[in-house]
C-alpha cells in the first residue's frame, strides 16, 4: 500500500500543480472562458491512462505462472528502477523557471486559436504523470494485491489534491521544496528494492548466475508472505533469503543514489508556487 500511496500522492500533486499553474495564467490574463478546453484535456488524458493501466495490465497477467511472466516482472522492475531514479534527479534539478516555461506554452497555445490547442496541451502535461504512475503501478502490482493497491492509490491521490488546495490557499508558506526532497528519497529506496527484485527474477531465469549464494535466511522469524514481511518488502526492498548480488546491488545502489541526491539538495535552489491572481 505504502508504494502506491507515495507514487499516487507525488504524480497527482505534480499534475494538479500543472494543472493549477494553467489555469491561474488563464485567469490572470483575462481568458478564464479557455478553461473548458483544459479541463476536457484533462479528462481526455485520465481516460487513455486508465485504459492503457487496464489494457497492460490484462496483458501481463495472460502470462501468469509462466516464463514469459518472470521475463516481463524483471524487465519492468528494472525499467521502473531507472526511471524512478532518473525522474528523482530530474525533479531535483527542476527549479521556478519551469513555471513559465509552462505559462509561455499555455501563451502559444491561446496564440494558435483553436482550443484543441490548449486541449492538447493539457492533456498531454496530464497524461505523462498518468503514464509514469500506470508503469510504476505495474511494477508494484505483481506482488502487492489488488485491495492494498486500491488503497494506496485512492489515499495517495486524496493526499495530492488536498496539498494542492493548501499550496493555493497558502502560497510560499507551504515549503513544496521539501515535499519534493523527501518524495524523491523515497522514490530511490522503492527504486532499490525494485532494483533487487528484477535481479531476483534473472537470477532465476538463469540469466544472472553468478553470486547466487543466499546471504541469510530470515524466512522463520520474518516471512515475506507476512503482513509486516510484505510491508517491509514493499516498501524497503525485504528479502527473507537475498542472493550475494541481490544485495549488493540495492546497498551500492542506494549509498551511491543517496549521497548524490543530499549533495544535489544542498545547492538546489526552491521550488515557488504562488497562488493565482
Amino acid at each position: 500500500m505504502l508504494p502506491t500511496l507515495v507514487i499516487f500522492f507525488r504524480e497527482s500533486l505534480e499534475a494538479s500543480l500543472l494543472v493549477g499553474i494553467i489555469l491561474a495564467y488563464l485567469q490572470r490574463i483575462g481568458r478564464p472562458d479557455r478553461a473548458r478546453p483544459v479541463w476536457a484535456g484533462v479528462g481526455a488524458a485520465l481516460v487513455i491512462d486508465l485504459v492503457v493501466a487496464l489494457l497492460t495490465y490484462h496483458l501481463i497477467r495472460q502470462y501468469d505462472g509462466s516464463r514469459m511472466q518472470t521475463i516481463l516482472e524483471g524487465a519492468t522492475y528494472l525499467l521502473a528502477a531507472a526511471v524512478l531514479t532518473g525522474m528523482s534527479f530530474w525533479m531535483q534539478g527542476r527549479n521556478r523557471d519551469w513555471k513559465r516555461a509552462l505559462e509561455q506554452q499555455v501563451a502559444a497555445a491561446l496564440d494558435r486559436g483553436p482550443v484543441l490547442a490548449l486541449a492538447l496541451l493539457a492533456a498531454l502535461t496530464v497524461g505523462r504523470e498518468g503514464l509514469e504512475t500506470v508503469f510504476f503501478t505495474l511494477a508494484i502490482a505483481f506482488t502487492a494485491p489488488p485491495p492494498a493497491l486500491a488503497a494506496g492509490a485512492a489515499t495517495g491521490l486524496m493526499l495530492g489534491l488536498g496539498v494542492t488546495a493548501a499550496v493555493y490557499r497558502l502560497g510560499r508558506r507551504v515549503p513544496l521544496r521539501l515535499f519534493f526532497q523527501g518524495l524523491g528519497l523515497l522514490l530511490l529506496v522503492f527504486a532499490a528494492g525494485l532494483l533487487a527484485d528484477g535481479i531476483e527474477d534473472f537470477q532465476s531465469l538463469g540469466w544472472l548466475p553468478f553470486l547466487r549464494t543466499a546471504i541469510w535466511h530470515s524466512g522463520a522469524w520474518l516471512n515475506e508472505n507476512s503482513t509486516l514481511g510484505d510491508l517491509l518488502h514493499s516498501f524497503f526492498g525485504y528479502a527473507q533469503a537475498p542472493s550475494l548480488l541481490q544485495a549488493g546491488a540495492y546497498v551500492i545502489f542506494l549509498t551511491w543514489t543517496v549521497t548524490r541526491y543530499l549533495r544535489g539538495a544542498g545547492s538546489s535552489r526552491p521550488l515557488r508556487r504562488s497562488p493565482p491572481a
